[in-house]
This record gives C-alpha cells, sequence and structure tokens, in this order.
C-alpha cells in the first residue's frame, strides 16, 4: 500500500485516476456498443499483444524526456535489432541456442545505438531531437540496407511463439515481458541513484553538473537504457510477425510520445512516473481497438492521435500556468 501511495501521489495521483476512470469510460462505452467484438477473446488477445510492443518503447522514450531530452530513434532501433536477431537467427540454424543468440545480438545492437545517441548529446551537445531524429533515419537507413527491402521471413517457429504464445492462463507472453519491463523500470527511476541523478538533470542541467553528478554518464546510460528497451520492443514486434523489416511500426513515434505526455512525463524534463505511462498505454491501446472494430480510417486515428498530443502539452501548460499565478 506505501508503495501504491507513493506511486500516486500529488499531480501524479490525480493523472493516474484520471487515467484509469478513462479506461473504465473507454471499456464500459465499447462493451455498450460492440460488445460481441470488443469482448470476443480475440480481439482481447490481439490487444495484449499488441500494447507491450509500443508500450515498452515508450518507457525508453518516458526515461529519455524525463532527462530533459527525447528519443525519437527508438521504432529505427527496434527494427535495426530485430533484423540483426533475425540474420543471426538464419545463419544459426532453427534451434534454441539460436535464438538466444539472436536476442543478445539484438540487446547488443540496442544498447550500442543508445550509446552512440548518449556520446552524441552529452559529449558533443548535439540537441537530443536532432541527433535521435537522425538516429531514426541512420537506423532505418542500416536496416533496410541489410534487408534490401522486403521483410526478413523463416524465422524459428519458436520464435514466434515469444509474442503469440502463452505460459500461463492463456495470457500471452508480451504481457509478462512488459510487467517485468515495468518493474524493473519502476525500480530503476524512484529506487536508485541513477534515477534520482536522471530527475535532477533534467530539472536542472546546470544545477546537476555543480551538485556533483556526471552529466555525460548519466546521459549515455539513459539513452543505453532506452536503446535497449527499443531492442525489447524490436524482439516482440519482430516475434509477433515471425519476421523483421525496417519499416515495422511506423506510427509508434507518435504513439509514444503521446503515452509519455498522457502518461504525465513533463516535456520540460524531471518528471514521470512509470504508473502513468503504462495506464497510458492501456488507453491508447483500447482507444486504437476501439477505432478498428468502429472501421475508422488509419489515418484519420494517426491525425486524432496528433491532436490529442496538441491537446495534452496546451492543457499542461494552462494549468503549469494558473498554479505559477
Amino acid at each position: 500500500m506505501n508503495v501504491l501511495h507513493s506511486l500516486l501521489r500529488g499531480k501524479e495521483r490525480k493523472n493516474n485516476l484520471i487515467l484509469m476512470l478513462l479506461a473504465l469510460s473507454i471499456f464500459i462505452a465499447m462493451t455498450i456498443l460492440s460488445p460481441r467484438a470488443f469482448l470476443r477473446p480475440a480481439n482481447l488477445k490481439g490487444m495484449a499483444v499488441q500494447f507491450p510492443e509500443f508500450g515498452i518503447l515508450s518507457f525508453g522514450m518516458m526515461i529519455a524526456m524525463i532527462s530533459g531530452g527525447i528519443d525519437l530513434s527508438l521504432v529505427g532501433i527496434a527494427n535495426l535489432s530485430s533484423i540483426v536477431a533475425a540474420v543471426i537467427m538464419l545463419q544459426m540454424g532453427d534451434s534454441v541456442l539460436s535464438i538466444v543468440l539472436g536476442i543478445l545480438g539484438a540487446l547488443a545492437i540496442g544498447a550500442a545505438c543508445g550509446v552512440f545517441n548518449g556520446f552524441l548529446i552529452g559529449y558533443l551537445k548535439i540537441p537530443a531531437m536532432l541527433v535521435t531524429l537522425c538516429g531514426l533515419q541512420l537506423y532505418s537507413g542500416l536496416g533496410l540496407a541489410i534487408t534490401k527491402g522486403p521483410a526478413i521471413t523463416g524465422l524459428p517457429e519458436r520464435y514466434g511463439e515469444i509474442a503469440n504464445g502463452s505460459l500461463i492462463a492463456g495470457i500471452p507472453n508480451p504481457v509478462f515481458v512488459f510487467l517485468a519491463v515495468a518493474i524493473a523500470v519502476g525500480y530503476l527511476m524512484r529506487s536508485t541513484v541513477y534515477g534520482s541523478h536522471v530527475s535532477f538533470m533534467g530539472t536542472n542541467e546546470v544545477a546537476a553538473k555543480y551538485s556533483g553528478i556526471n552529466n555525460l554518464k548519466v546521459t549515455i546510460y539513459t539513452y543505453l537504457i532506452s536503446g535497449l528497451m527499443g531492442s525489447i520492443g524490436g524482439i516482440l514486434i519482430s516475434s509477433h510477425y515471425n519476421s523483421a523489416k525496417s519499416d515495422y511500426g511506423k506510427s509508434y513515434t507518435l504513439l509514444t510520445l503521446l503515452i509519455v505526455v498522457l502518461g504525465g512525463t513533463d516535456p520540460s524534463g524531471g518528471k514521470g512516473n512509470i504508473l502513468g505511462v503504462s495506464l497510458a498505454v492501456i488507453v491508447l491501446q483500447m482507444i486504437s481497438s476501439a477505432f478498428n472494430i468502429l472501421r475508422i480510417n488509419s489515418f484519420v486515428k494517426t491525425f486524432v492521435w496528433g491532436l490529442i498530443l496538441i491537446a495534452i502539452m496546451l492543457i499542461s501548460k494552462l494549468i503549469d500556468r494558473k498554479e505559477r499565478r
């Protein structure tokens, strides 16, 4: 109870309660409007398989944003990592060892991309938005160069079971991966020295430097962790389709931004909480599922995501101004 109370304190508490009520409202509305489609097992399973993909990417975005930066390269890292994993598995053959080596290769690529981003941002002082936007193109381009365009297929069937299988009570495996990552990131941000340093640096980078915090080290660690989140998301995406391609999850960049801001993370840095982002992931997945069931055009859905993101930032700024008066 003490842990829950600490996760729901102050502004975070209000924001998280609003997200809980919003999720409940959407659930009730869709249960009334289209109960057969929304509550059918196939739809619920589809949601449970999909939301961990962009949910874990959102954790990477959250950490970067709390540090005062942003990571727009996550989708590129995810696809490049999964492509490298696919190449390793095809070279090694259909075996458990090849899957393990493929996953380790993906994680190594994610970490390397993150360190590269962090070095450019922390050491060369290039704005995070420019570095990671260029990184998105760079990593996507590398993936395209490896695949030559088409998806890499023929991956081991057991690899596909990572996202499409279930071990306990029919609950898809990605849900457990999401929970494990959420708990790990929550602990890292709430209960470690690194977490407090990230928040302090995001609030005031100059003050953090003069208080003895190594901003370069914290920045590199931050983007390394974000890169790992990207590679884990990429593993789930490629496992879901049992293939790897350079343009999977194109809409996830905007979606992760929307989730993180909706989850209560301050775009200016310094503030954010894992529970809020997790709730925002669930809310956005339910809205996406509702759009699909109601047969709303996917282009309209992207337009709505953009409007919601702008509205949230405007409301947040207005509230901040009101509180300062």
